[in-house]
């Protein structure tokens, strides 16, 4: 039997000190009140092919040369 959503972060809020527990349920209002923006992938089908093939394998490469690498001074 696998335990719920809701009952696995009901487990984790009991071992969070209070104002953690609190930064949770802002969190959560947020979402509630957060509007889904954008398009369905249906609708983008249409530019299925539209890049070219030379400009991906540079969009490829950019990726896999700076994936995985974290930049400490960023923050």
């Amino acid at each position: 039997m696998s335990i719920s959503v809701i009952d696995q972060v009901v487990k984790q809020l009991r071992s969070m000190p209070q104002p953690l527990q609190w930064e949770v349920l802002e969190f959560a209002r947020t979402l509630i009140s957060s509007k889904v923006q954008g398009v369905s992938g249906q609708q983008l089908l249409r530019f299925t092919g539209t890049i070219p093939i030379d400009d991906l394998q540079l969009m490829q490469e950019a990726i896999e040369q700076n994936c995985e690498q974290v930049d400490l001074n960023e923050w």
